[in-house]
């Protein structure tokens, strides 16, 4: 193992898919004579050539449209939104087109393609440019979706996602780019299968289930909460669609309290969604009802310290677990 930066996970990720396969390419604004907006694809131009680093035009609606056609016609786009707030602009393309096609079409057109980009707020970029949009996308069968909380998962979990026949939405955090973690070096090569949720911690008081950078949270608030005597199970789910429900299943039945940590609004949050599926097949085992732990109902700040304070943060897990567990 060697230590890199998320970003650099990703590099490799996309870098050995492109070298193992000729029909993998990356597109997007800024991926090519800039190195990336974020530096995500530095380098990559001069290795592949502008026919395989393509750089766009501002209009995620044209290249996504683009990429499409190009999967369905043999090709394994990898296209980049420089935030997934950008997205919503090219909504037909991504939501009602490459998710329905295979269906559609009764099987004749696969849709190998990966969105990939930042997603969700932390970094002062205003309202409009700080969505978190897994609880909208994760509610559309035909698509996969993917929130990696660490350089070993964003290498892992990307690599799977291009060489998946159906259309993979991978949702990372631009507040992690820089975060640094142990990763096998590229020649031992590794997959991580979707729908297999990640235990960070081991516990027996209470289960804190999450994904994406909340994952750091919770981690965080495990460590305060264990000088309380109060020791949690930190499960990191990895990814939406498909979502391994039974690890967090097994967990609640074993600690039986339950927390939800999301970076998402709470109605028709995601962490909704998480605990009435576990209301649903484990409803006995539960000593208290499921408490969630969202963003708040609000637009994102700009504000530095609001921002902070809207979304999920080790102060609130700490709380909510100590609520849940009858330690408050």
């Amino acid at each position: 193992m060697r230590e890199i930066q998320y970003r650099e996970a990703l590099r490799e990720a996309m870098t050995e898919e492109m070298e193992r396969d000729e029909r993998v390419f990356l597109i997007g604004e800024e991926v090519a004579e800039y190195n990336g907006a974020y530096k995500v694809s530095e380098g990559m131009l001069a290795r592949f050539g502008p026919r395989r680093v393509v750089d766009t035009p501002i209009s995620e609606t044209g290249f996504s449209g683009l990429g499409i056609g190009a999967a369905m016609y043999g090709l394994r786009p990898i296209v980049e939104f420089m935030s997934w707030s950008f997205c919503l602009v090219a909504a037909d393309q991504i939501l009602n087109n490459a998710p329905k096609i295979l269906y559609m079409s009764g099987g004749q057109f696969k849709v190998p393609i990966v969105f990939r980009g930042n997603n969700g707020a932390g970094g002062q970029l205003g309202s409009t440019h700080s969505w978190s949009v897994e609880s909208m996308f994760a509610s559309v069968p035909g698509l996969k979706l993917a929130m990696p909380s660490s350089p070993y998962d964003a290498k892992g979990l990307l690599k799977t996602a291009i060489r998946d026949d159906d259309p993979v939405f991978f949702l990372e955090s631009e507040r992690l780019l820089g975060f640094k973690g142990p990763v096998p070096p590229p020649e031992q090569e590794y997959l991580i299968p979707f729908g297999q949720a990640d235990v960070k911690l081991s516990g027996t008081d209470c289960t804190i289930a999450t994904i994406g950078r909340p994952v750091h949270f919770a981690i965080e608030a495990a460590v305060e909460l264990a000088k309380e005597g109060i020791v949690c199970e930190v499960i990191d789910l990895r990814t939406l669609r498909p979502l391994d429900i039974d690890t967090v299943v097994q967990s609640v039945k074993k600690t039986n309290y339950l927390v939800v940590v999301d970076q998402t609004w709470p109605f028709a949050s995601v962490a909704a969604e998480v605990a009435m599926q576990v209301y649903e097949r484990a409803m006995d085992d539960l000593d208290n009802h499921i408490v969630r732990v969202n963003n708040d109902d609000v637009p994102a700040p700009y504000n530095r310290s609001l921002e902070q304070e809207m979304l999920p943060n080790v102060r609130k897990i700490c709380e909510a677990v100590r609520a849940v567990t009858y330690r408050a």
